[in-house]
Formats: C-alpha cells, sequence, structure tokens
C-alpha cells in the first residue's frame, strides 16, 4: 500500500516495515517464486500502491485472477489476522476496488485492443516473422514502397497484398529501390500466413489503439489499471511477445525522455513471463533487452512476472534493480543449482543464508532486495507480504461485461473498421489492368482483323486486277487472231483469183488442157505467194 509517500511492501519478522522508494521503482523490477507461494498476491500489492499513487498501470492477466482488482476485498477471519499483523487498521487500510479498464486482442473478455502493421513498423515486424538479415532489408523496402505510393498498412491482407504486388512488378520496382528477389517475398509471405493462423489478424486492425488511453487517472486521483486478459493469449508465447514488445516500443517513440523522477509515468507488469522468452528468436530477444534497457529514460517501469529469477534472459535480468523472490523449490540438481544463482543475485544479508531462506519460505512471505537513493541495491531482507485491498480472485462475467462496457474506452474501441487501404486499393487496381489489359487485347484483336480484311481486299483486288490483265491479254490474242484470220481469208481469196488469172494466161499457150491445168495451179501459187508475202 501507498503511505508516507513510499510503497509498503512487507513487514520483517521484527516489525520494520519494507519499502519501495518511488523515484527507484521505474529501475524495474523481478517477483519469482513457485506456484503457490504468493506471487499474485504481491503483484496485486504492487500493483494497488502504483494507483494510489496516481500511476497507471498495465499488466496482463494470464489466469484470470487479477481481475477482481476492479472490486472492494472481502473482510474474513484470515483478512483480520493479517490486518492485525501489519498494524494495518493504523495505516488507513481499508477494502475497496481501484478504476479498471479490461482489453481483450480478440475482444471477448475486455475491449479490443488493436494496431496496424503500419505501426509495427519493419524492424519489429520482421523480429516477430523470424526474418534473416536479406528478408528484414526486404521488409524495409516494402513499408517504402507503400509510403511511396500512399499505401495504408492496417491489417496482415494488406502487407500480404503489397507482397505480392511487389513480387509481381518486381523488374519495375528494382530500379529505385534495388533488387527484389520474388522467392525472398514468398518466404516472408509464408511467414506472415502463419502468424495469422495463430490469431494474429485479430491483433491488427482499425482504430488502432493509442497508447496515450493507457495514461489515465480514475476518482480520487488513482491511476487506472489496465489488465489484459492474456489467457488465451498465452496459447502462442510468439504473439504474446509480440504484442508486448510493440506496446514497449510504442511507449518508448512516443514518450519524451525524462531521465529519473519521483515517481514513474506508467508501470507494466508481465506475468508469466518465462512466456515472453520462450522460444523467441534471438533476434526477438534482443529487441526485448534493448527495449527494457532504454525505455525505463521515458518514466517507464517494468517489473516481470515468473516461476524462477533464471526464466529471464541475462541481459534483461541484470536491468531488474527490484527484486521479491518467493519460496524456490528445488528437487534435483539442476534445480538446486537454479536457486543458488537466485540467492547470489540478491545483496547478500549477513544475518541469514539467502538459498537456505528461499527454500524454506512460507507462503506470502519473501526475500527482497530494493535499490535504494543511490541507485545501490539494498541488503536482501525477509518478509512476509502485506495483503491486497481489492477483491481477490476472479471476478463474475456480468461484473466484467458491466465493468467494459461502462468504460469509454470501449465506446471508442468495440467496433472495427476496414478503412480504404492497400489491399482494397491493389484490388481495385488488379481489376483496372485487367479491364485494361482485356481493352488492349480487344483493341489488337480488332486492329488484327481490320488488317486482315484489307489484306484480304487487296489480294482479292490484284486478283481481279490479274484476271482483268490476262482477260485483256487474251482479248488481244483472239483480236490478233481474227486479224490474221481476215486478211489470210482476203489474202488467198486474191491470190487464187490473181493464180487463176495467170493460170488462164499461162494454160492459153498449151491449149485446152494446160488452160485448165493452169488455172488451178495458178491459183495454188498465187496463195503461197502472197501467204509468204503476208506470212498468212
Amino acid at each position: 500500500m501507498y503511505t508516507d509517500g513510499r510503497i509498503r511492501i512487507g513487514m520483517k519478522e521484527d516489525g520494520e516495515n519494507i519499502y519501495i522508494n518511488p523515484s527507484m521503482s521505474c529501475r524495474h523490477g523481478l517477483i519469482a517464486g513457485a506456484t503457490g507461494s504468493g506471487k499474485t498476491i504481491t503483484l496485486k500489492v504492487l500493483a494497488e500502491s502504483f494507483s494510489e499513487m496516481g500511476v497507471p498501470v498495465f499488466l496482463a492477466d494470464v489466469k484470470g485472477d487479477l481481475a477482481g482488482m476492479c472490486m472492494p476485498g472481502v473482510d474474513s477471519e484470515d483478512m483480520q489476522r493479517r490486518i492485525e499483523k501489519f498494524r494495518l487498521s493504523e495505516a488507513g487500510f481499508d477494502y475497496h476496488g481501484y478504476p479498471t479498464v479490461f482489453w481483450d486482442i480478440y475482444g471477448k473478455k475486455g475491449t479490443p485492443l488493436r494496431t496496424t502493421i503500419s505501426e509495427m513498423g519493419p524492424d519489429l515486424m520482421s523480429a516477430v516473422l523470424g526474418l534473416n538479415d536479406l528478408q528484414t532489408a526486404l521488409m524495409s523496402i516494402i513499408y517504402k514502397i507503400a509510403d511511396d505510393q500512399g499505401l495504408l498498412l492496417i491489417d496482415t491482407k494488406d502487407l500480404k497484398a503489397i507482397l505480392n504486388y511487389v513480387s509481381e512488378n518486381h523488374k519495375v520496382f528494382e530500379e529505385d529501390y534495388g533488387k527484389i528477389a520474388p522467392v525472398s517475398i514468398a518466404a516472408i509471405v509464408r511467414e506472415v500466413v502463419a502468424l495469422e493462423m495463430r490469431g494474429a489478424e485479430q491483433f491488427f486492425g482499425d482504430p488502432a489503439i493509442n497508447i496515450m488511453d493507457f495514461f489515465s487517472t480514475g476518482p480520487e486521483g488513482r491511476g487506472v489499471i489496465n489488465i489484459l486478459d492474456s489467457s488465451s493469449l498465452i496459447n502462442d508465447p510468439t504473439l504474446y511477445s509480440m504484442f508486448m514488445l510493440y506496446l514497449l516500443s510504442e511507449l518508448f517513440e512516443t514518450l519524451p525522455e525524462v531521465g529519473d523522477q519521483a515517481k514513474p509515468k506508467l508501470v507494466f507488469f508481465f506475468d508469466e513471463a518465462h512466456l515472453l522468452f520462450s522460444g523467441a528468436s534471438k533476434d526477438l530477444l534482443i529487441k526485448i533487452e534493448q527495449v527494457v534497457k532504454l525505455i525505463r529514460s521515458k518514466g517507464v517501469g517494468v517489473y516481470f512476472a515468473t516461476q524462477n529469477p533464471s526464466d529471464i534472459p541475462d541481459g534483461v535480468l541484470n536491468q531488474l534493480g527490484n527484486k521479491i523472490e518467493h519460496a524456490l523449490h528445488a528437487y534435483t540438481p539442476a534445480e538446486q543449482k537454479k536457486v543458488k544463482a537466485a540467492a547470489e543475485g540478491l545483496r547478500a544479508n549477513p544475518d541469514f543464508n539467502t538459498y537456505e531462506t528461499l527454500m524454506a519460505l512460507g507462503t506470502g512471505e519473501a526475500v527482497v532486495s530494493f535499490l535504494g537513493e543511490d541507485g545501490v541495491p539494498g541488503l536482501a531482507q525477509k518478509v512476509s507480504i502485506l495483503p491486497p485491498q481489492s477483491q481477490i480472485g476472479e471476478i463474475s462475467d456480468a461484473t466484467r461485461d458491466s465493468e467494459i462496457k461502462s468504460s469509454d474506452i470501449y465506446t471508442k474501441y468495440a467496433e472495427s473498421n476496414d478503412p480504404d487501404s492497400a489491399y482494397e486499393f491493389l484490388k481495385r487496381k488488379g481489376v483496372e489492368d485487367e479491364e485494361a489489359k482485356a481493352a488492349a487485347e480487344k483493341a489488337a484483336a480488332d486492329e488484327k482483323e481490320a488488317l486482315k480484311a484489307q489484306q484480304a481486299a487487296e489480294k482479292e483486288a490484284q486478283k481481279a486486277k490479274e484476271k482483268a490483265e490476262r482477260e485483256a491479254e487474251r482479248e488481244k490474242e483472239r483480236e490478233s487472231r481474227r486479224v490474221k484470220s481476215a486478211a489470210k481469208s482476203v489474202g488467198n481469196s486474191v491470190a487464187g483469183t490473181v493464180g487463176r488469172e495467170v493460170g488462164k494466161s499461162v494454160g492459153s499457150s498449151f491449149g485446152k488442157f494446160g488452160k485448165t491445168l493452169g488455172g488451178n495451179m495458178g491459183a495454188s501459187i498465187g496463195r503461197g505467194i502472197i501467204g509468204t508475202l503476208f506470212k498468212l
């Protein structure tokens, strides 16, 4: 609980209260412990304390047992004993709920929480898809082409549409953007489809979350506790990692640099944090480590809750300054080695053996080490964790539904939109291109037919011309034969007459016989002479 300007987290056996310094609370933290050791209660106490400080909180609710923060706690004999033990009545402890907003990527147990492909950015999208260096560079080119073409990338179908468009027209784009391999694009498309099959398409859409909506306060100036239902989300660690990393990246890019402050601007709690790193690619782990390292300068604190500190990569674990470690169980040499590593990660206290204490802690007890005002980790302390002021456990569906729909946030994000984006534009363009192609093909076919008809007409004209020329030649030949025939006929007649007359003259000289013979023979000779002269 928040008291005297500090976060009171627990009490030592000697009655000394243990606090977290708010100015050091954005140096991140760890809540570890075996199942049933009390991690959820600790997380609730911290979240409630930040809310009372006026600091908004965002937490992932994996089991659904954090939803009760919207309702007042319920009194019981056990709670009365704990209140008396910690002398909480003197500190003003009372049961009350906290201003709460429920979120759910799938829109079933909270207001839908979405972002767009464009806002995700090429680097983070590539890390989530597990792309290699060449494919990552190609993804940056795809985003650049989309920007240059004025195409909105809202959801996964937009991303697939522009990937296929660039692939089909890669030669057109290569002059301005460099070599584009369709094979690499096909590999990216397959990864996008695989991400869709894991439910990511529900996360990408419009309206996209405005990250500043997390920075709100409720009645009495308490920070709003944003609870993301992650009961379905954790079934896919990659999707869980993608979402959480996106939120942190968006905060880092949006918020101004502020350095150390009296209190954080926002605090994140990642429950079941091992899922955030389980199976994550090397590039994704590097990205998470970078964001966690840098985001504290923006006034954002990040707290990881998990079963064992070894669940957190060393690069991230080293940045967690405030540590709360509940009982750690070890039954094998490998598990004992992990507990020893956890104990060595805390600043040793000469009053007790940290390793043995971690193994012997009861429910609700923890070994803690918090950063002092000088930024140096404090000595490990064994404490009992305070009880929460809100309801412990789940809430009814009716209560959840009422809380969801009474929020202004629900009105803003409940209905999804499908704006005119890359998919729709490229689909229209494809239809227009097909219509233009069909029109061009029809025009070419018509032109071909016209040319064919023209060639046929010219061929027919040529045939007619040649036929006319042949007819004229034949007519000329016939005319020539008629002329020759007529000339021959005339020549024969004339020659015969002349011959006969000559024959008569000759024949008269030989008597009667010669007269007759001479006439016929003269006619023949005359024709021969005339024919030779006229070549008939």
